[in-house]
């Protein structure tokens, strides 16, 4: 069976993290809590090649769309390429049985998110927004953003991150029908996500909505 809703975190590393010289001691972190949480990956370099190409080659949205999931799958295969722990899955029941198995699935989202009716083709939702509609499908108790910005520890609504360009503007919507907690998690922090997926401690900035 699933784990219940107080015992699955999804950790959504984001694509501006994938340069960061402490991507692989982060991942190490994540796969220290095996069989309790779900990695979903970023789009990062892969995902701003396509929108750098977009207006060049005059491609529509939809394409964009599939090929920014597509980008998603790249990092998460690099992530896995880092950890045996870390194998890439596609379904609802592959990450079931890796989770049965004390491991970390990271998601690969193109067929999922590709087969959602409620998740549309466009540039309004990035794989934070997924990573939210993931956590709603899986009753995650928790959602954890981890990127590469300094927020303050006072929580934050989800439509200030819009505004400031930190999340996609789908997310509030997403986030709130998931019913997960939400934090996001600045660099100083990142090395706490081990800590505070097995004791609870308060770590990152609150994610609220309002």
């Amino acid at each position: 069976m699933m784990p219940r809703r107080d015992g699955l975190t999804v950790v959504k590393i984001g694509g501006s993290c994938a340069a960061s010289l402490d991507l692989r001691r982060w991942t190490g972190a994540v796969a220290a809590r095996a069989g309790r949480v779900v990695i979903v990956p970023g789009g990062g370099p892969f995902a701003d090649a396509v929108r750098a190409a977009q207006p060049r080659m005059g491609f529509d949205d939809a394409a964009a769309h599939h090929m920014a999931l597509l980008g998603m799958e790249q990092l998460g295969r690099a992530l896995e390429s880092f950890d045996v722990r870390l194998p890439s899955v596609d379904s609802i029941a592959a990450l079931r049985r890796v989770l049965r198995d004390n491991k970390v699935p990271v998601w690969l989202p193109t067929r999922m998110t590709l087969a959602a009716a409620d998740i549309p083709a466009s540039w309004e939702v990035t794989s934070d927004s997924t990573a939210a509609w993931l956590a709603g499908k899986l009753r995650a108790a928790r959602l954890l953003l981890l990127k590469q910005v300094e927020l303050p520890r006072d929580p934050v609504a989800a439509t200030e991150l819009v505004e400031r360009g930190i999340v996609d503007p789908a997310f509030p919507r997403f986030l709130k029908a998931s019913g997960a907690a939400a934090c996001i998690v600045g660099p100083a922090a990142h090395m706490a996500v081990s800590a505070a997926l097995c004791h609870d401690p308060p770590i990152g900035t609150p994610i609220v909505l309002r």
